[in-house]
C-alpha cells in the first residue's frame, strides 16, 4: 500500500505543485517507498494531515511541530535549505512584512494599520509578525487584525481587496512564487522581512517502520548529489535538503510569549 506525501504548505499555485509533484515522484523512486501524491487542500485541517497514519511525507509548519509532547511528534524526514540570501545556508526562513505596492504610510503608523494572519498555530503567517509587531513602538491600543486568511494567497487577495493594509507572506513561499507566478505579487511591496527561525520540515507518521523512514530521509539527503536531483531542487528555489536540528524548534513557543508579555491583549 502507498503511503501519502503532501505538499500543501507550499502549494502557492498550479505550476509550483506540479514541481512538488515531481520531487515526490523522485523520492519515491529514489527511496524504493510507494508514495501517492494528494492535495489535502484547503481549508481542511493541516492537523488531520500530519495525524495520518500513512503518511510518508508532509511540510509541516515547527510551532504545532514544537507544541507536541516528543513522543506524539511526526518523525522528522529532512528539511529544506532555500538559495535565498535570507537562509543563509541553513533550513531557516523568515516572514516577509508585505503591503500594497502604492500604499503610503509612515513606518510608524504600522501599530495603528489592518493586520492579516492566516492561522494561530502559523509560525510565519501569526507568530512572526506578532513577534514583529511587539518590537515596534506602538500605542496602547489594541491591534486591528483580520483573519484567518489561511494561507499566503489569502494575505495577498486580501490586500488586493483592501481587507487588510499589511500582513506576513512565509519567505519561502514568497520565493517560489518570485520565481515562477511572479505576477500574483506584483501588487505588493516588503517593507520589512523578520529574523529567521527554522523552516517547516518533511514529516511522516511515527507509525513508519525504521527502514521506511530512513529510506526516505537518506534520499532526500542525497538528494543535491545526482544531476536529477540538483534540477528538482534548483526548480524549488533549494540548494539541498539537510538534516533538521529538532531541537531549535523548541524556541518558537518561549518566542510566542515574549510577544505575548510585550503586546499584551492589544493581539
Amino acid at each position: 500500500m502507498a503511503l501519502v506525501a503532501c505538499s500543501r504548505m507550499y502549494n502557492v499555485g498550479p505550476k509550483v505543485r506540479g514541481l512538488w509533484d515531481g520531487l515526490f515522484a523522485w523520492l519515491s523512486e529514489e527511496s524504493g517507498i510507494r508514495l501517492e501524491v494528494i492535495a489535502h487542500a484547503a481549508p481542511a485541517p493541516l492537523s488531520e494531515l500530519w495525524a495520518r497514519p500513512d503518511l510518508g511525507a508532509a511540510f509541516m509548519c515547527g510551532y504545532p511541530f514544537s507544541q507536541l509532547p516528543a513522543d506524539e511528534r511526526p518523525v522528522a524526514l529532512a528539511a529544506p535549505v532555500s538559495t535565498a540570501p535570507w537562509a543563509g545556508g541553513w533550513p531557516a526562513y523568515a516572514s516577509h512584512i508585505v503591503a500594497a505596492r502604492h500604499a503610503v504610510f509612515d513606518p510608524a503608523d504600522l501599530p495603528s494599520l489592518r493586520w492579516g494572519w492566516t492561522v494561530r498555530d502559523s509560525q510565519s503567517g501569526y507568530h512572526a509578525p506578532r513577534g514583529f509587531l511587539a518590537g515596534l513602538p506602538r500605542p496602547r491600543t489594541p491591534v486591528t487584525t483580520v483573519g484567518p486568511l489561511l494561507n499566503p494567497n489569502g494575505v495577498v487577495d486580501a490586500i488586493a481587496t483592501g481587507r487588510i493594509d499589511v500582513g506576513a507572506i512565509d519567505a519561502y513561499a514568497w520565493q517560489l512564487l518570485e520565481m515562477h507566478e511572479p505576477e500574483v505579487l506584483a501588487p505588493l511591496r516588503i517593507i520589512a522581512t523578520t529574523p529567521a527561525t527554522p523552516i517547516p520540515l518533511l514529516v511522516a507518521s511515527r507509525r513508519q517502520p525504521a527502514e521506511t523512514v530512513s529510506a526516505l530521509r537518506q534520499a532526500l539527503l542525497r538528494a543535491h548529489r545526482s544531476a536529477q536531483g540538483q534540477s528538482i531542487l534548483a526548480s524549488l528555489g533549494l540548494s539541498r535538503f539537510a538534516a533538521p536540528d529538532v531541537a531549535a524548534y523548541d524556541s518558537l513557543p518561549k518566542r510566542a510569549q515574549e510577544s505575548d508579555r510585550l503586546l499584551a491583549a492589544s493581539w
